[in-house]
């Protein structure tokens, strides 16, 4: 807005100056320096403070001269030493396991083996018309009479059997005084 030429200007408004060609370089003061980037500065002394700490503990660990190369030279030797001794545990070690197994693999055929025999003793029991069971006793009873041949086989006294003959529980008949009978057909009683 443009301002007659009896009008006063507001309050605050001043006409505007001409632009200069070289604008002043503004001095930096050291506090808004340090007030921007302080705590930048110091953590970067603080990392610097622990590298040059952490580089001197590592030159003062270092022997120093050419004692050094004479430990280089011996380190070889004790670096050979160590791998050979290992390289003989692992060996020892894996030969003991070696015969581990082989002595597993021989436990496993003899149980083979004998589960062959049972089988086959079994079979031939079976054609003979007995009964399995009854072989194992006798294959038992050969074994001990085979350690003491003083044992002479007990027989079996006579028992009289728990039932009659005539004992069917499925007919009912010779069972005594209980039996089953089936209930009623029809629709259930109730709800």
């Amino acid at each position: 807005p443009r301002l007659g030429a009896g009008a006063a200007p507001p309050p605050g408004w001043a006409p505007r100056r001409a632009a200069r060609a070289h604008p002043r370089p503004v001095p930096v003061a050291v506090g808004s320096v340090l007030s921007s980037y302080g705590w930048y500065m110091l953590l970067a002394a603080v990392a610097v403070y622990l590298l040059v700490q952490k580089v001197s503990r590592s030159l003062a660990a270092r022997p120093s001269g050419r004692p050094g190369a004479a430990e280089a030279a011996e380190e070889p030797d004790v670096v050979v030493r160590r791998q050979e001794a290992l390289a003989a545990a692992r060996l020892r070690m894996q030969e003991e396991l070696n015969a581990q197994a082989e002595r597993y693999k021989e436990k496993q055929k003899q149980l083979e083996e004998e589960r062959r025999r049972q089988k086959i003793a079994m079979w031939e029991s079976m054609q003979e018309g007995k009964s399995y069971k009854g072989n194992l006793k006798l294959n038992q009873q050969e074994v001990e009479s085979g350690a003491s041949t003083s044992a002479v086989p007990k027989s079996k006294p006579n028992k009289k059997p728990l039932r009659g003959g005539g004992y069917n529980p499925l007919s009912g008949e010779g069972g005594g005084t209980c039996s089953w009978r089936p209930g009623r057909r029809g629709p259930s009683a109730g709800g």
